[in-house]
């Protein structure tokens, strides 16, 4: 955040920035650790193919059977868990959320950084602020309803 110009007239930033800079960075975290376990599930999925489909093509050896089958069985197990945590539509979720954040955070900078200190009235903060609620509830309602509603299946 830039905030060098508004610096440079002498203003301090307001109180309400610091929570556009932790709304900023709590979907960007959150989707981080959605993008890694989204991506670690697929990688275990397919290694976990790959192995079973391998071993069961040596079948003389009855270890390496025993070994693919339990290859097989342990594949379901992520298979099964990625639909259930819908990884990826949170982190697409926190993405938009991190997008609308830094947007309004632009929005707030500018607003700030060209009007005159004794020109700038609440109700243009309280605008921003207005928007700045409305992100967190559109996130929080479309959170729940990620996590209410029955992801589909990948295994089907």
């Amino acid at each position: 955040m830039a905030w060098a110009l508004v610096s440079a007239r002498g203003r301090q930033p307001p109180s309400c920035w610091t929570r556009f800079v932790r709304a900023t960075a709590t979907p960007a975290a959150r989707r981080s650790a959605s993008v890694r376990s989204a991506a670690v599930t697929k990688v275990a999925t397919l290694v976990l193919s790959a192995a079973s489909t391998v071993i069961l093509g040596l079948q003389n050896l009855n270890a390496w059977a025993g070994l693919a089958l339990a290859c097989v069985a342990l594949v379901t197990l992520p298979g099964a868990v990625e639909p259930f945590f819908n990884w990826r539509s949170r982190w697409v979720l926190m993405e938009e959320a991190q997008y609308r954040f830094q947007r309004l955070a632009d929005d707030l900078e500018y607003l700030v950084a060209s009007t005159a200190a004794d020109e700038l009235t609440f109700d243009q903060l309280n605008e921003i602020f207005g928007q700045y609620q409305a992100i967190w509830g559109d996130l929080s309602r479309t959170w729940l309803e990620h996590r209410r509603e029955l992801a589909p299946s990948t295994n089907a």
